[in-house]
């Protein structure tokens, strides 16, 4: 069984949107679990009301409307529980769960809570961590289930991720590189064109850590490795997963794999790096700190002064506030606060 986990905070009309192109995904045995971040705006009361046929999934690019229309059949049985509640999935057959996380654990917080729903229900194999601000192609997953059948020592595998505004142009081919010294990571094919039969060379010998907008990861993986850092809060999060994973399991990539990402629209982020959202800024600069004191203390001083610049650049491009963000996030940091 695949469980397939989205965290949810005040996006319910993406988080519907997704799940109309997850129902029509061409593969059995898989089961949703929608994890949500305490939102103020009643987002699982509007996607139970999705579910029943009362609302109805928009899309705004008219180009991948084909994945989400038309409406998948409605009703939908959902089971509607807390992290709270001990209860087990094993004896219920529900395909969707609508999984009330009680507060705002952040990203990994709210996707360990769909991980521990999963490794109690007994049937788990695979977990897809996807976010809600994504479209999937029909064959999305199944072409992450046989690159991971192919690879037993695969831990993690990712997809080829395209812009949802630009569907021919790649956000990330599986993942992303990272530099220690700057702290900064780059998404593999980055701007880049996309066609199915494009050959971009050797890209899984590549891969430092897998996008976490679409993150496939192997039930062996997080028993052994165990659940998601939630120091971050945000950002971060799949990179200490893979350093705490390295010699254990390789990372893969399943290029027909296609997901169509929003970025960003979950926490107010924007293309455009000098319109982040303060939540975005801080918890970047903040994470990004986290991560070298944990992995390498060495490069503390290079990253520190990386964030250093990134503040500035937005000072001198008259974004005061995300300025301050970025210092504050480093500064909290440095602290351990």
């Amino acid at each position: 069984m695949v469980y397939i986990i989205l965290v949810n905070w005040n996006g319910w009309k993406d988080t519907i949107e997704c799940l109309e192109s997850v129902l029509r995904l061409r593969c059995t045995g898989f089961r949703v679990l929608v994890c949500d971040n305490a939102s103020e705006d009643g987002s699982l009361d509007r996607i139970a009301e999705w579910a029943d046929g009362g609302r109805v999934a928009t899309c705004a690019n008219p180009e991948l409307n084909h994945l989400t229309a038309p409406p998948v059949p409605k009703p939908i049985a959902f089971l509607r529980t807390s992290s709270r509640e001990a209860i087990s999935l094993a004896d219920k057959q529900e395909k969707l769960v609508l999984i009330q996380v009680g507060a705002n654990l952040g990203y990994a917080g709210a996707n360990n809570v769909g991980l521990r729903f999963a490794l109690e229900a007994g049937d788990f194999e695979y977990a897809w961590l996807l976010n809600n601000d994504t479209v999937v192609d029909p064959e999305a997953l199944s072409a992450l289930l046989e690159r991971m059948r192919q690879c037993p020592d695969a831990g993690m595998c990712g997809s080829t991720v395209l812009y949802y505004d630009r569907p021919s142009t790649i956000q990330a081919l599986g993942g992303s590189i990272y530099n220690p010294w700057t702290g900064r990571g780059g998404h593999i094919g980055l701007g880049k064109n996309w066609a199915p039969h494009t050959r971009f060379g050797p890209i899984e010998n590549h891969i430092k850590y897998v996008l976490g907008a679409s993150m496939f990861v192997r039930r062996q993986f997080i028993e052994k490795i165990g659940l998601m850092n939630e120091a971050y809060f945000l950002y971060y999060e799949e990179i200490d997963w893979a350093v705490r994973a390295r010699g254990k399991f390789s990372f893969r990539y399943a290029p027909l794999s296609i997901v169509y990402h929003k970025e960003g629209s979950s926490i107010g982020t924007a293309v455009d790096r000098s319109r982040r959202s303060l939540l975005s800024d801080y918890y970047a600069a903040r994470s990004c700190m986290l991560f070298a004191k944990r992995y390498y203390p060495l490069a503390c001083p290079t990253v520190a002064m990386a964030l250093a610049a990134r503040g500035l650049f937005r000072l001198v491009m008259g974004n005061f506030v995300c300025a301050r963000a970025v210092i504050r996030g480093l500064q909290d940091a440095l602290r351990g606060k």
